[in-house]
């Protein structure tokens, strides 16, 4: 690849809707340098290293010998929604409309596994030798790394954890992964911020410390909305994990002008952590009332959050069916297991990177023929 930005991209959030399992090419897109090409298989290995008893080195016949899981896991970018949070105040980073989220079902050796190769037990804090997180490093070399390679980590105990299901994938949605996914493998971490699910997997550390590369130390990070670029202390802040919970609509555009009264409104709604979605209300009076939406994942199957029988890592659908006034100002917010809310207003989350706007989605309708 010789474009010099990354490629970022993502969907028209009508298709997004149109499938609870993303197809791979409606599956967004987000880059921090060009797409690495892994040509050689037969000399691709993912070392592991580090604060660890028997360090080794995996082919991809190693870790395909491995039992393989799938698990259907939703990964959104952290800077999902920063257009409108850009448009309080200009924020810095790729403007996302809706759409940097997806649904995949990812099939892979569960990383808890792989560790028990270099001798690292199920549900382990910390290594005899003090390792205490686990760093992937990407094949992927981008600017702010000075060249190097991207990198994030996540607790040993969550990557040692079998119930966390975190995933070195190679196969996406039933295929072999490709090369915008991160062919050959990739990491997917379920329930947090897509910058820690790294593609493109060149070797794994065991570290006492976080990573401290550039996107866990110096991005992806909350801050209140007093900081700005004068006063900032990335230090004050701990990289972002479990992304919070969201909800948006994808039946409507940010203005929309409709035919008839009686119109279907329907969307996502997500939480972190592999939290369940609880409720999903909408408004067509631009808050003041509120309507419960019906909630599901498979067409058929009732949603039952936090049930065995729901995919727990996986976004959850909404719909609902109502006469609308002649303009308004339609509202969709969620709720999650933990009874976490999403904040009514952007301003009150607003933050310099634009990230995590979870606040309530609204969108504009009109009754009436278009002018266009």
């Amino acid at each position: 690849m010789s474009e010099v930005e990354p490629f970022n991209a993502e969907p028209p959030r009508s298709a997004l809707i149109s499938s609870y399992v993303t197809p791979v090419d409606f599956f967004y897109k987000r880059n921090h340098g060009p797409i690495p090409i892994v040509d050689d298989i037969d000399r691709y290995y993912v070392s592991i290293c580090g604060l660890v008893e028997n360090p080794m080195e995996l082919s991809m016949a190693d870790i395909r010998k491995l039992p393989k899981y799938e698990v259907t896991a939703t990964l959104q970018c952290a800077g999902n929604r920063r257009t409108a949070m850009s448009k309080t105040r200009t924020v810095k980073g790729v403007g996302w409309d809706v759409s940097a989220i997806g649904n995949a079902v990812w099939g892979g050796a569960k990383l808890s596994d792989v560790l028990e190769l270099v001798g690292i037990p199920n549900l382990t804090t910390t290594t005899p030798s003090g390792g205490k997180h686990v760093e992937f490093v990407s094949v992927d070399k981008c600017k702010e790394e000075n060249g190097g390679p991207y990198k994030a980590s996540i607790p040993l105990n969550q990557a040692s954890n079998p119930e966390a299901d975190v995933l070195l994938a190679y196969e996406m949605n039933g295929e072999t992964i490709n090369r915008d996914h991160g062919y050959p493998l990739r990491v997917v971490v379920p329930g947090v911020i897509g910058a820690r699910s790294v593609k493109w997997l060149d070797s794994i550390n065991i570290i006492a410390e976080e990573c401290q590369g550039f996107f866990m130390q110096k991005d992806y990070k909350m801050f209140p909305p007093s900081v700005n670029w004068e006063n900032i202390d990335w230090s004050t802040r701990r990289p972002q994990m479990d992304f919070p919970v969201q909800c948006v609509i994808c039946s409507l555009e940010d203005v929309s002008v409709v035919k008839e009264r009686k119109i279907a409104i329907s969307g996502y709604a997500a939480s972190g952590g592999g939290r369940g979605i609880e409720r999903v209300d909408v408004s067509i009076d631009g808050g003041k009332t509120w309507v419960e939406a019906s909630r599901y994942q498979k067409s058929g199957v009732p949603y039952i959050a936090d049930d065995i029988s729901s995919d727990k890592w996986a976004w959850v659908f909404f719909k609902t069916q109502t006469e609308i006034p002649q303009n308004t100002e339609i509202v969709a917010k969620a709720v999650d297991t933990s009874a976490n809310v999403q904040p009514e207003n952007v301003e009150v989350i607003w933050n310099l990177r634009g990230i995590l706007n979870t606040s309530w989605h609204r969108v504009h309708v009109r009754v009436g023929h278009s002018n266009l």
